[in-house]
């Protein structure tokens, strides 16, 4: 193909502004060209067993492309034959096409890169429960690395979304409920995955935008129904914070209405917020199918094309997996009068504009004889060990069973995950999210942990007595008898997580791979094997099959037991409670996730994971997240309370803390003014231990009804016994600020009550702050987080 002469592309030239550079290449771009930028396709439209397939780019690529979806992720391949293949596409694009216009390759990497190898972290609640956004920025850290040696450049993930229903299954997916914790985490995702250096780093997306956490009946994709205040105030904070202190690059859609519109169609979400509030400069993609979904459920377009051109005016830049919207059907728009050019023009600039900023056009191939290097490497295993040991949060200790005596003798293992791989591990992480018998990577079971631990003369009875959801009870037998035995019975229940089921009724997979253009939404769902994850969202929150029998079972032993939660949807397990002596929520902890347990049930690592989300006694007490109304805290029911099981923000440790001499300063305040608060925290035990210190505010009298309590900082400190350190909180009152009944967003005049302690329920000491003169603030520009220091 013959291509125009080199010293007139500008676009070329790197020492040129972005901007310039842009100009120019859209200045030179047909309309099929402009179109096919705004589009994207997945591996099996190009590669045929791993390579590209000249005749089938030829098809597909031959106006170019926007974005590859999952080229590793949805085809099976490893890292060195993922680089391979997206330098075979960047290379056919470069030097088969007339401009030459490189391709964004995205992947999945919520607990790490879904692909093939990629090293595998605690679940998104997990990480949320460490409470410690330095941690969760290493981690996205390795992620970048992997990600950009096998030739991504954009990643779909993290959550913002906060979460206040955990039946809907997609919860483990998120930082749990409250909106700071959520910003918090999200921010130190997003800086990690970006780098100093966009054009060294991948582009993160924040999603589901927005509100997707509080679904109808915690149904996925059900409308979401709240006020313009509270949406705001809780749901679109943790966007906002990110955007204005991170620069996030990318932003996807959610799938669901607010308010009649769906968010996919929303031009007040997508632009006036988004673009014209919040001043974000990045590119918008769509959810999977999510436009195609305007016209096939929400019923808001006639037909596909409709629901195209209702998307890209409303601000939707990217159609993601494939082109079902966009593409052909856009280009009839425009020549049928029904889009402007000028839309069109806008969204491919900023796609554009991307790609320059990642530095695509400057180098889009990546060296694979270097990918194995930063795979699985024994820093990346060490690193996702300790953040499974970071995440795990200790529910009872009665009698300090734990930890446990390595000298012991006899043990009972027993449960559907104590000797499972698989159910350590997250919706999106590969092996689960393909639904794959294959493992990977390394997996180390509790089972295997435990055995690490021990020396050879413990006997561990290993009885699965159950499984996840069958009702088969025919190794029940077994268990007991194990359990009666053994000095201890360690009890490993929860559910298991996955995507089984997208497209309705199971069916067996000859391979791994995806093929985009199979995948349905239905609602018309079989039961299936996963009990948590996204499409898996349920009606109660007990352990599902036969579970809570063996528990009680084991229980009628008198053998102590330990049980062990290995869960992404927050289980309400009262009985447990009441019952059993000791109980560790793991979560979803990942490919070390075994060895980690093992580390904290014989006291090598002391737990101090908090819960980031309040967990019900029972489903009928939905929503209890612990930041509601006073009016709402204090209404009881008939038969039963309206107090969680486990409040927001708790969790136990091996040691005691305690807390003293607060000090506010000043405690009295005008305007947009800073104060800081310091608490000093000692370990008045005899084993070391971390402990979160968290700080929260009180709004006692204002204009508005305001939440009983909120987050406004905390920080995680290690503490040797009878150590004492103190922890300044430095804050702003823009901090304090709320939407009043025209919307304006004010710091109001009055006290404001500051509250510390080791969880939304424990609050070990008080204090007031003054505030003389209240403010309204410019919505554009205030500050979002709170600054820490331990010394």
């Amino acid at each position: 193909m013959e291509k125009e002469k080199a010293d007139q592309k500008k676009y070329l030239d790197s020492t040129l502004p972005i901007s310039k550079r842009v100009e120019d290449l859209l200045s030179r771009m047909t309309l099929e060209e402009k179109i096919a930028q705004l589009g994207s396709l997945g591996p099996e439209r190009i590669l045929r067993e791993g390579d590209l397939s000249e005749k089938k780019a030829d098809q597909h690529l031959k106006n170019g492309i926007g974005q590859i979806s999952r080229i590793a992720g949805a085809s099976a391949l490893p890292p060195e034959k993922a680089a391979e293949a997206s330098n075979e596409v960047q290379r056919y694009l470069l030097e088969n096409t007339r401009l030459g216009i490189p391709a964004i390759i995205h992947e999945e990497c919520l607990s790490g890169y879904m692909g093939k190898g990629g090293t595998t972290y605690p679940q998104s609640i997990g990480m949320a429960s460490s409470w410690s956004p330095e941690l969760m920025e290493q981690i996205t850290d390795e992620i970048r690395k992997q990600m950009r040696s096998m030739g991504a450049s954009l990643a779909l993930s993290p959550l913002a979304d906060v979460a206040r229903d955990p039946r809907w299954g997609r919860i483990e997916e998120t930082f749990g409920e409250d909106q700071y914790l959520v910003a918090e985490m999200a921010n130190a995702y997003v800086k990690g995955l970006q780098g100093e250096k966009l054009s060294e780093g991948i582009c993160a997306t924040l999603k589901h935008f927005a509100g997707h956490g509080f679904c109808e009946g915690g149904r996925n994709h059900a409308p979401v129904n709240f006020s313009e205040r509270e949406f705001r105030e809780h749901f679109l904070f943790p966007y906002e914070a990110v955007i204005r202190k991170t620069h996030a690059g990318s932003i996807m859609n959610a799938y669901h209405d607010v308010d009649g519109t769906p968010c996919a169609s929303s031009r007040k979400l997508l632009t006036d917020i988004l673009r014209g509030e919040w001043e974000f400069k990045g590119i918008v993609v769509s959810d999977y199918f999510s436009i195609d979904m305007l016209y096939t459920e929400h019923k808001v377009a006639e037909n596909l094309q409709e629901a195209g051109v209702k998307a890209l005016e409303a601000g939707l830049d990217v159609e993601l997996p494939e082109i079902s919207c966009y593409g052909e059907l856009l280009h009839q728009a425009v020549e049928g009068g029904e889009l402007s050019l000028a839309v069109i023009d806008e969204a491919v600039s900023r796609h554009l504009e991307m790609k320059f900023r990642l530095g695509l056009f400057e180098d889009p191939f990546v060296d694979k004889n270097s990918v194995n290097e930063v795979f699985e490497t024994a820093d990346q295993r060490e690193l996702s060990r300790e953040a499974a040991r970071k995440s795990m949060v200790l529910l009872k200790n009665e009698e300090d069973i734990l930890p446990l005596d390595k000298d012991i003798e006899s043990l009972a293992l027993i449960g559907p995950s104590a000797d499972s791989t698989r159910n350590l591990l997250g919706d999106y992480a590969y092996s689960a999210h393909v639904d794959s018998e294959e493992e990977t990577i390394k997996i180390v079971s509790i089972k295997e942990g435990i055995e690490n631990k021990l020396n050879d003369q413990c006997d561990i009875k290993y009885v699965q007595g159950c499984s996840i959801m069958g009702e088969n009870d025919k190794n029940f037998e077994a268990a007991i008898t194990a359990a009666e035995k053994s000095e201890l019975a360690v009890v490993v229940l929860g559910g298991k997580s996955g995507l089984s089921g997208m497209g309705g009724e199971e069916e067996e997979h000859e391979n791994d791979s995806v093929d985009f253009t199979e995948v349905s939404f239905t609602s018309e769902m079989t039961e299936t094997s996963d009990t948590t994850g996204e499409h898996h969202d349920r009606t109660d929150l007990e352990l599902p099959g036969l579970q809570q029998e063996l528990l009680e079972a084991i229980y009628q032993t008198g053998t102590p037991v330990v049980l062990i939660l290995v869960n992404g949807r927050p289980l309400s397990v009262e009985w447990a409670d009441k019952n059993i002596p000791a109980i560790i929520e793991a979560w979803l902890p990942g490919e070390e996730g075994g060895n980690a347990a093992a580390d904290v049930l014989f006291g090598d690592y002391n737990p101090g994971g908090k819960l980031p989300v309040s967990i019900p006694k029972n489903t009928g007490q939905l929503p209890i997240n612990y930041n509601r109304k006073p009016v709402s805290h204090f209404r009881d029911y008939v038969f039963g309370d309206n107090r969680p099981l486990y409040p927001f923000g708790y969790g136990l440790s091996y040691t005691s803390f305690s807390y003293e001499n607060l000090v506010i300063s000043p405690q009295k305040i005008t305007g947009s003014s800073e104060f800081e608060v310091e608490v000093e925290v000692k370990n008045t035990g005899d084993t070391a231990g971390e402990e979160i210190v968290q700080l929260y505010v009180n709004d006692p009298y204002a204009q508005r009804t305001r939440p009983l309590k909120e987050l406004c900082g905390f920080k995680r400190v290690h503490l040797n016994p009878e150590e004492s350190r103190k922890v300044k909180f430095n804050l702003s009152s823009e901090q304090l600020a709320f939407y009043d009944e025209n919307m304006d967003l004010i710091i109001e005049s009055g006290d404001i009550n500051i509250l510390v302690g080791s969880s939304s329920a424990d609050i070990k000491l008080q204090g007031k702050l003054e505030i003389l003169e209240g403010k309204v603030l410019n919505k554009n520009y205030r500050r979002y987080f709170t600054r820490t220091e331990v010394y």
